[in-house]
């Protein structure tokens, strides 16, 4: 079994058994998220090389004429894309707006746990089916106050189960800052309309000094003790040899362009498409995605050298992005 955490801390308060409201909400655990769900392409070579590269693993199981698919590619198989999936049911969506009624407006992924059962192979079909598996009782993290949903999505070949799929959010009421207003809500100028706050970066114990290195305007890099090796984002142990030692290096922040994709759609309030998202090569050899700044999104191309910088977008928040010239 795999578990792959993304955020939220789990604790405090929480409401008990006999909460009315928390009844109402258990009453959809054991109900249809989605039925009779059919991938929208088989299991293809292109897509696990693109996967490969994109995540840097060069395992040689995924590659030749008795190759499969990497076991975390489980949910990739699934998606929907832009237009989404026919086989959705009204459950989950009734859930989530019942939450909405009660204030729980904000979001966060918060944990996704796989269990793989048998390798998927290029030309598989994959098919699915999705419970609301778990509603908890009102809990209060760092976020602010709220509930997990958990949903579990059977994913099968031929009838046979080849992974078990579990994701949770967190749908909660935003804990209010000192100074009253909700965190990460930005306070407008006089006159001027108001406008979306920059979606927050998930942090949690395994990218904690991450993030702790951009706050003091480092990009840090963690590189296993056992084999050396660096690696990027932060995980809890070395992916090449399995050790969790780890220390880390500080990025000299010299980059280039290794792949980029221009944003026109959908739409989102905190951002102005269209713009660019780079996968970043650093010098050092890891690679990250970022924003590209400094030159027209159209002026980006594969191999631009890029420097970091820090943007400092709110009090609460800087990110790491990388400055392009157009000479």
């Amino acid at each position: 079994m795999a578990r792959e955490r993304a955020a939220g801390v789990p604790g405090g308060p929480e409401a008990g058994p006999a909460d009315p409201f928390h009844r109402r909400l258990a009453a959809f655990e054991g109900s249809a998220a989605a039925i009779g769900g059919r991938g929208k392409d088989p299991v293809n070579a292109p897509m696990i090389r693109h996967w490969c590269e994109a995540v840097g693993d060069a395992n040689p199981a995924y590659t030749g004429p008795d190759a499969i698919a990497p076991p975390t590619m489980l949910q990739a198989w699934t998606m929907g894309g832009l237009s989404g999936h026919g086989d959705r049911t009204s459950a989950y969506d009734e859930l989530l707006a019942l939450l909405d009624g009660a204030g729980y407006t904000s979001v966060v992924a918060t944990d996704c746990e796989q269990e793989y059962r048998r390798p998927l192979r290029p030309g598989d079909t994959v098919a699915f089916d999705a419970v609301i598996e778990s509603v908890s009782p009102r809990k209060t993290t760092r976020l602010g106050t709220g509930h997990f949903v958990t949903t579990r999505m059977d994913v099968r070949v031929d009838g046979e189960v080849a992974g078990t799929h579990r994701f949770r959010i967190l749908k909660y009421a935003p804990a209010a800052r000192p100074d009253g207003r909700a965190r990460g809500a930005e306070r407008p100028a006089a006159g001027a309309r108001p406008r979306a706050s920059r979606p927050r970066p998930v942090v949690n114990r395994d990218n904690q000094g991450f993030w702790d290195g951009v706050r003091d305007r480092k990009l840090l890099i963690q590189r296993c003790t056992g084999c050396s090796g660096l690696r990027f984002p932060w995980l809890p142990g070395c992916h090449a040899c399995g050790s969790p030692a780890w220390d880390t290096v500080e990025a000299s922040g010299a980059a280039s362009v290794f792949s980029y994709v221009v944003m026109h759609h959908p739409p989102f309030p905190a951002f102005d498409p269209p713009y660019a998202v780079a996968l970043v090569e650093l010098v050092e050899g890891v690679r990250m995605v970022s924003n590209i700044t400094g030159v027209p999104y159209d002026k980006v191309r594969i191999g631009l050298p890029v420097q970091l910088e820090f943007l400092t977008v709110d009090d609460g928040l800087v990110l790491p992005v990388f400055r392009g010239s157009e000479a």
